[in-house]
């Protein structure tokens, strides 16, 4: 049975992601669009490649004009926006995948400290279910809203899982280190000069280094899986391509078969592959997948664990649609295992 959904900020890159998915997915049909500033124009007009698929002639609606027969909701929206309207749809019935940070983690004071508002709604936070399906699967089945993972950390903590899963006794050192390229595409869709075109091109530059917004999220769940007291040192830096992210792990710990604890902990996990060489970002573009090169440095007694993910797919839309269809009941890879790389 077909499920009917809808998406609001249906126009930034990842509402328009979404839309491109969930048009070649066998289970969900786009039965609402939405979207404050093109607020009753045909979704045609604003993208005109979708005129030949139905949902062109969709016209995109105001966030109050949601049809009752949809099952679930995409929030594509800025943080806060989605802070204040999940509660009221939750109350309407409707399931939620959040993409914003707004559910992300429970601890308020951090909303202040690296989000800069105040979290008004502490009961939703404690229902909300972190969105990373290869940890959190069952607890997503259940659940009514899911806070979808930001780009960087899940990259990140997907490198990081199996050793804080199955060998944290083996960490020597709580400081993690990790340094992530992104492309620009992370950045959403709105104006900034020093993503402009000439700013850009041929340049690359590191930012946030220090409070970075994504870190309560990434030693949140790494404690919640360890109650070791791990911080991460996080370093985003920005290179000039449209889309990919590759993470850079560093983790003191003793030595172990990281190769056979990789593939062990993700052997029944379908977008995950554990590669012999470093991944590059082009061979995940365009798919749910991430690629995780493990390797151990005897020299310093670290562990190297490098991950590729396409930012806006396995890093926002894709991993959404993947919470969708574990929320809905439906085969969990469905309309994600048939998108594949382009190398060229």
């Amino acid at each position: 049975m077909t499920k009917k959904v809808g998406i609001l900020g249906a126009t930034g890159y990842t509402g328009l992601e979404l839309i491109k998915i969930l048009l070649n997915h066998p289970n969900m049909e786009i039965s609402y669009l939405g979207s404050v500033s093109n607020k009753g124009k045909k979704v045609s007009e604003v993208f005109p490649f979708l005129e030949k698929y139905s949902v062109g002639k969709l016209q995109f609606e105001g966030y109050e004009n949601i049809p009752t027969d949809v099952e679930l909701l995409f929030l594509a929206l800025p943080h806060e926006v989605s802070m204040e309207l999940a509660p009221q749809l939750l109350e309407k019935g409707y399931k939620v995948v959040d993409l914003s940070g707004a559910y992300r983690f429970k601890n308020l004071q951090d909303y202040k400290t690296f989000y800069g508002f105040e979290h008004k709604y502490p009961q939703i936070l404690e229902i909300a279910v972190y969105g990373l399906p290869e940890i959190y699967r069952e607890k997503i089945k259940k659940a009514s809203l899911v806070a979808n993972p930001g780009c960087y950390p899940t990259a990140t903590l997907l490198a990081l899982y199996p050793i804080l899963a199955k060998a944290k006794d083996l960490i020597v050192d709580e400081t993690i280190i990790v340094h992530a390229l992104s492309g620009v595409s992370g950045a959403g869709r709105g104006l900034k000069q020093h993503f402009h075109f000439p700013e850009m091109t041929n340049n690359m530059f590191t930012y946030k280094v220090v409070n970075h917004r994504h870190i309560p999220e990434m030693e949140f769940v790494a404690n919640s899986l360890t109650n070791k007291g791990l911080k991460i040192r996080f370093t985003p830096t920005v290179v000039p391509i449209d889309r990919g992210m590759i993470s850079t792990v560093y983790i003191k710990m003793k030595k172990t078969d990281l190769r056979e604890l990789y593939r062990e902990v993700y052997q029944r996990k379908f977008f995950i592959q554990i590669l012999n060489q470093p991944p590059k970002s082009k061979e995940v573009a365009n798919t749910n997948f991430c690629f995780i090169y493990p390797v151990y440095d005897e020299r310093t007694s670290t562990a190297v664990i490098v991950s590729a993910i396409d930012n806006l797919v396995k890093g926002a839309s894709g991993q959404a649609v993947q919470n969708a269809n574990l929320m809905l009941g439906l085969e969990e890879t469905a309309g994600l295992d048939t998108l594949i790389p382009s190398l060229i």
